[in-house]
């Protein structure tokens, strides 16, 4: 006696729930169209540091600084910044020709954030020294995703102005 393989029928029950994970899934496709929700958001972030500078401070006991952070990954924030050379360092933006001290400051995915003469930059307060031109001081930024990344600023004049437009 020969035996032909004959298919079942799926179930009406097997088809509903093949035909929900389908429609879930497409679903949750479509959610990804917001632009925090794309491949460079969940991406790790890829940060480079550059253009750092700190004017030769004018008083003994306060300084400012400016830097970019350039990000070709995934978003992150720069949560606060220390410093040995300074008791405080804290992050500021200038609003409306108001300075306003910040928490943190979003670093876009693929994008940049900068630190620049007349906008955002750090306040060194209560310097343990007066840092001269030519001098550098250690710098953590302290970044939710990243980590830690360390820069050497470099002091230059009081009255500096980088071609970047810092």
């Amino acid at each position: 006696m020969t035996r032909r393989f004959r298919p079942s029928r799926p179930s009406r029950r097997s088809l509903a729930v093949v035909a929900g994970a389908a429609v879930t899934a497409l679903a949750l496709t479509g959610c990804g169209g917001s632009e925090d929700s794309g491949p460079s958001a969940s991406a790790k972030p890829e940060l480079k540091v550059s253009g750092a500078y700190m004017p030769a401070p004018l008083s003994g006991d306060m300084a400012t600084g400016f830097f970019t952070v350039t990000n070709s990954g995934g978003a992150d924030t720069l949560t606060s910044v220390s410093s040995d050379a300074a008791a405080d360092v804290t992050m500021h933006e200038t609003k409306d020709g108001a300075m306003v001290e910040e928490d943190f400051f979003a670093v876009p995915a693929d994008g940049r954030l900068a630190f620049a003469s007349g906008g955002n930059h750090l306040m060194f307060e209560k310097l343990d020294h007066r840092p001269k031109e030519g001098d550098k001081v250690a710098v953590d930024l302290h970044f939710a995703r990243s980590g830690t990344v360390e820069v050497e600023i470099p002091v230059k004049s009081a009255t500096y102005v980088p071609k970047t437009g810092h």
